[in-house]
């Protein structure tokens, strides 16, 4: 098994935590996470026009992007980080400009090399799959898909055709960080997206409590959280790293606990 399907076999859900590449000491952003419990790391790839995300990931692109952030630099922060965290899982998630302007076979040739285990690009449909998703897979990087709300049973085989790692169920219409969806809803979705595909589901956007991640992990096979945590390194600069560990302990605490608790409480029904 690859490092994502190892992640996911385990008998507990994955806390999947998200920080965009070069906004503030990225090293040691992503090393407290994953001190604090962070299963899988989605890191961003800054981009001017991030047209899925909130105003928190949009200041952490401008934050980036200011600082000189470049493609080269992401693939870098990517390759340490494999050095330093040999097992545990990365992901890029970004736009499609910065994926494919040098050709989806320089991308993912790189992306390997620098130890990527999946990629989600916000901006290529599963219509248009040929524009990265074989040269992804060519190298045996994971292309990652998103389903959402509107993701009726007619357009979802064509959502899950060609998708590894896992599904990114997005609860909410909209932008990342601004609202949460009802968690009868989530539930609902989850079961709907489990009758049709083999693949872990993981559910984000919007989630931004220990609270909310515990609901979330006891349908699903793993929480995303992103804007909480983009906050922080936005707020705290040089301070993050302990922040973010704080944050990430709590919530990883909570989605690793959450089937327990459940099966708990079902013995005590």
């Amino acid at each position: 098994m690859n490092r994502i399907e190892t992640t996911f076999a385990a008998p507990r859900p994955a806390l999947v935590c998200f920080i965009t590449a070069g906004d503030g000491d990225t090293a040691a952003n992503l090393d407290a996470l994953v001190e604090a419990g962070a299963d899988v790391i989605e890191l961003g790839m800054p981009f001017t026009d991030p047209m899925a995300d909130g105003p928190a990931i949009q200041s952490a692109n401008l934050r980036s992007l200011g600082a000189g952030t470049t493609t080269a630099d992401v693939l870098r922060y990517a390759a340490d980080f494999r050095a330093r965290h040999p097992n545990v899982p990365l992901v890029l998630m970004g736009y499609a400009n910065p994926m494919v302007r040098r050709g989806p076979e320089w991308f993912a040739e790189a992306a390997a090399a620098a130890g990527v285990d999946g990629v989600i690009c916000v901006d290529i449909p599963p219509e248009e799959d040929d524009a990265l998703g074989p040269a992804l897979r060519a190298k045996g990087i994971a292309p990652i898909r998103l389903a959402t709300p509107t993701t009726d049973a007619a357009r979802l085989p064509q959502v899950l055709a060609g998708s590894q790692g896992f599904l990114y169920y997005v609860s909410v219409a909209g932008i990342t960080g601004k609202q949460q969806a009802v968690q009868a809803s989530i539930e609902e979705a989850v079961a709907r997206l489990k009758a049709s595909t083999d693949l872990p589901i993981a559910v984000g956007f919007g989630v931004r409590t220990p609270e909310q991640a515990a609901a979330i992990a006891k349908v699903a096979d793993g929480v995303v959280v992103g804007s909480a945590l983009v906050e922080i390194c936005g707020a705290y600069g040089a301070d993050a790293p302990a922040k973010l560990r704080e944050l990430t302990s709590a919530l990883a605490a909570a989605v690793h606990s959450a089937r327990q608790e459940q099966a708990l409480s079902l013995i005590h029904i």
